[in-house]
């Protein structure tokens, strides 16, 4: 198995970034997990246009989705047109949420792709991986984090996070944990993502045996030995 970090900012783009999107490939197969604003044309950067078994979205926060309305104008009108479309796995009502999101362009997505919506704690397939959905705490939005599992190798992804038990159940023993560490320090009130040493508590909890923090802005550092994910990263599983 291996990761390909496509993007990885946080809600707003650090210089010259893409947002949530992370490329898994197993076997010759393509599985993206999120697919933010600026991922897609990263992902063209590979190739004329992406060639994607599958997309899965963790929540439907513009920075997870966005990419995907451009994505199916490429499919109708432009360089997508001869290519296959992926099958694309979404949060429990988050279809009738696109239908209702005409005046953007929304719609178009659930024209294009082969649209399923997955259940919490239920495995599905994609991309020939098994794929395990676990809730996640992130404000009142219903949000999931991935634990993909492969031939030889399983891969946790967070997506966006409280600082609950979730994380540790969803990395645990995994041979990669992408993490988000998105504050400085603690929000108050309802909880939506971590610090850094939160991170690092539900990777120790978690006992999985590698951390990349993603989801970081540029601007906050990491203490010495903590790996942050860029932009173009690559990690063999």
């Amino acid at each position: 198995m291996r990761l390909h970090v496509v993007g990885c900012s946080p809600a707003w783009p650090n210089p010259g970034g893409a947002q949530s999107g992370y490329l898994v490939e197993e076997a010759g197969r393509r599985l993206l997990l999120d697919c933010g604003p600026g991922v897609l044309s990263r992902l063209r950067l590979r190739e004329p246009w992406p060639r994607v078994d599958a997309i899965a979205i963790t929540h439907l926060h513009l920075d997870h989705w966005g990419d995907l309305v451009p994505w199916a104008y490429g499919v109708l009108y432009g360089a997508g047109r001869e290519v296959a479309g992926p099958e694309l796995w979404l949060p429990p009502g988050a279809a009738a949420e696109l239908r209702g999101l005409s005046r953007i362009g929304a719609d178009a997505v659930l024209e294009v792709f082969d649209v399923h919506e997955y259940a919490e704690r239920t495995p599905f397939t994609a991309a020939g991986l098994a794929v395990t959905p676990l809730r996640t705490d992130h404000y009142e939005e219903t949000s999931f984090g991935f634990r993909v599992e492969g031939a030889e190798a399983v891969l946790a992804y967070g997506a966006d996070s409280g600082p609950y038990g979730m994380l540790a159940e969803l990395g645990r023993e995994a041979d990669l944990f992408v993490c988000e560490a998105t504050l400085a320090k603690p929000e108050a009130g309802v909880r939506g993502h971590l610090t850094e040493s939160e991170a690092l508590a539900a990777f120790r909890a978690s006992r999985a045996r590698r951390l990349l923090v993603v989801h970081r802005p540029d601007e906050l550092p990491l203490p010495e030995g903590v790996e942050r994910a860029w932009d173009g990263l690559e990690v063999e599983l």
